[in-house]
């Protein structure tokens, strides 16, 4: 018997068809019927689509959803937002290989707690519970979670170095041989596991959280490209992916890694994916060269298969004082971001240190006064940080001084420089803010001086917020769909309190929308079959026969919804911290998954986070998925 009928849905099915009107029928889990006007049994249930998309679940390509699959493996906010299939492991990181604690070092909580911006206390709870110690493990313990959407797991870098090296030697010395050979054979039985691939890093703002290696980088950045080379070599034989971010401080570095996906030079394609062709505010030409990188890679001569991800959204980062996800790219803000979060007394005795003061304010000077080349560099925007120390761009989210909240750090520093002027008598808005002027140097020299006073004054208890990247949204939509990437790099399951990128998949839509049904469904393939084709795995596209995992989206909501005007923070008890999140509302009506509905009109099923609605999906050649497909 049939169990659900969705009837007169826009059907999009997630191969790049035109959509049409259709109902969708399901039995067992799966796709039965597509057609108009479907007889079922009278006790089937049924869904009234009209006016809305029905269309296969998305596909988020790049998560650190890792840890919270042990903590809430139903994934909420995932879900809600219409996604049904996350790839986890990504950027080098992950629990592959249980907690390897080894010697007394905790790589579990050393790798994620900066990188990711997660707290210790809570990634100590998830080391201790990764009892497992090889990747085909793991995978029998995803297999008995209770999964909301479907998992799909990559092979971890930097904790398969660990796991063969010990974290000490991992971050200090070149793989030997007989090492090589371990990683080989661990990465080929992953790939004979069903494993969609290997991850990889070489962004310079990733460190160690722990001491004794907190000035060293997470492993993987330690390894030579032969190394690299031999691990990519596996999959590449697999026809698996290597998902991978650039080494930023050397080009030509960044060219010599990536001529492994040439078909031409290796004898087949290495398909690739990369962090990231996003727009930086600090650096106009930054996209251009991914963008022509990738047709250099891809052309007919060097024949590869490399796609950047892009970005579907502005950047939009919160700070807590100067803790952010960025903030180790610049050696001044490093060393605050070295000590623990809770330790305000010794960020203080660093603010306050005569030497780093000038290390920090020539850092955040450069370029600002005089003419020289970096004064150029920053005039047309080819600077070498992402952050753009300019005040104009920074907007108070919450501080001590409610009146403050909402502007950006360029107004009250001209209020203070008024107020100044005056001797006290004009500038400041209500008699607190002017208690709190006449703390400040006095005359205030420049911004860097008024910037450092804040972190003095209020530290972690200071949160602005500041976007970094794709403020035009031309060309945020002319890069999701650019031929040489994929839409990606939401980084949900990250930094929870710095960014809300679960929402990344509805915005793209929402951008395709402006140009009609036919852009939407390019859109739809974008997020569902394309990936799913590029990693190998069964799903983003609804033929019969296919798994039901599905979305039904209201597009007057879509149009409706201002992406901007939706941030909130939550308090997620299993994280104990706040979390910022976007939630569109109304946007995603019902979300199915394997055949169960597990969000319908804002409400998550019964059962959800109880039993499990995805499943692990391993590559479509791996003997396991072949025996599900054919079941």
């Amino acid at each position: 018997m049939t169990d659900t009928v969705y009837r007169d849905a826009l059907f999009f099915d997630g191969t790049g068809s035109a959509p049409v009107t259709s109902d969708i029928a399901v039995t067992a889990g799966r796709i039965s019927a597509i057609g108009s006007h479907l007889n079922v049994e009278a006790e089937t249930a049924e869904v009234d689509c009209k006016g809305l998309w029905l269309m296969p679940g998305l596909l988020d390509i790049h998560t650190h959803l890792d840890l919270e699959l042990e903590i809430a493996p139903e994934l909420p906010e995932v879900v809600r937002h219409g996604t049904t299939t996350v790839v986890i492991s990504n950027c080098s990181l992950g629990i592959t290989y249980g907690n390897l604690r080894r010697n007394g070092d905790d790589p579990i909580v050393s790798c994620f707690a900066r990188v990711e911006n997660m707290p210790k206390c809570v990634l100590t709870k998830v080391a201790e519970a990764c009892t497992w110690t090889d990747s085909q493990g793991y995978l029998d313990h995803l297999d008995g979670q209770a999964l909301g959407p479907n998992v799909v797991p990559l092979i971890p870098h930097s904790m398969l170095r660990v796991a063969v090296m010990g974290l000490d030697d991992s971050i200090s010395r070149l793989a030997t041989p007989r090492e090589l050979d371990c990683m080989r054979d661990m990465v080929e039985a992953g790939m004979n596991q069903g494993y969609l691939g290997l991850s990889t890093d070489a962004l310079p703002f990733h460190f160690l959280a722990n001491d004794p290696h907190k000035k060293k980088r997470i492993p993987t950045q330690y390894a030579s490209f032969r190394e690299l080379s031999r691990l990519t070599s596996v999959v590449r034989r697999h026809g698996r992916v290597w998902q991978a971010t650039p080494p930023k401080e050397d080009i030509f570095e960044a060219v010599r890694s990536f001529l492994l996906t040439s078909g031409r030079i290796f004898g087949r394609p290495l398909k690739t994916t990369v962090l990231a062709a996003i727009d930086l505010r600090t650096n106009r030409s930054a996209v251009a060269l991914c963008l022509m990188l990738s047709r250099i890679l891809n052309s007919r001569v060097l024949k590869g298969s490399f796609h950047f991800q892009a970005m579907p959204s502005s950047f939009r980062l919160w700070s807590d004082g100067a803790i952010n996800l960025m903030a180790d790219e610049i050696v001044e803000f490093r060393e605050l971001n070295e000590l623990e979060p809770e330790d305000r007394a010794g960020r203080a005795r660093i603010l306050s240190d005569p030497d780093w003061v000038v290390a920090f304010r020539k850092m955040w000077l450069k370029g600002k006064k005089g003419f020289s080349i970096a004064t150029l560099q920053r005039l047309i925007r080819l600077e070498d940080v992402v952050l753009t120390r300019n005040l104009k761009d920074m907007t108070v989210s919450d501080c001590p001084l409610s009146n403050w909240n909402g502007e950006t750090l360029e107004t009250p520093y001209r209020r203070l420089r008024r107020w100044q002027k005056s001797g006290g008598k004009r500038g400041a808005t209500n008699a607190a803010e002017a208690e709190f002027f006449s703390h400040f140097p006095n005359p205030i020299m420049d911004d860097a001086e008024f910037f450092l006073h804040l972190l003095r004054e209020w530290d972690t208890d200071f949160r602005w917020e500041t976007t970094v990247a794709n403020c035009n949204p031309k060309t945020v939509k002319k890069l999701l769909f650019h031929p040489q990437t994929v839409p990606g790099f939401n980084d949900s399951g990250a930094h929870l309190a710095n960014i809300a990128f679960y929402d990344g998949n509805l915005r793209a839509l929402k951008f395709a929308q402006e140009d009609g049904p036919e852009r939407v469904s390019e859109m739809v393939y974008r997020l569902t079959g394309l990936p799913a084709k590029f990693f190998n795995i069964n799903a983003g596209v609804l033929r019969v026969g296919a798994q039901a995992d599905l979305c039904v989206i209201d597009p007057d909501a879509l149009r409706r919804w201002d992406p901007k005007g939706t941030y909130e923070f939550v308090y997620r008890t299993q994280f104990g911290c706040r979390q910022v999140i976007n939630r569109p509302a109304g946007v995603v009506k019902q979300v199915m998954i394997a055949g169960k509905v597990v969000w319908n009109d804002g409400v998550y099923t019964a059962g959800f986070g109880k039993s499990a609605f995805g499943r692990v999906l391993r590559a479509k050649d791996h003997p396991v998925e072949q025996a599900k497909i054919s079941a």
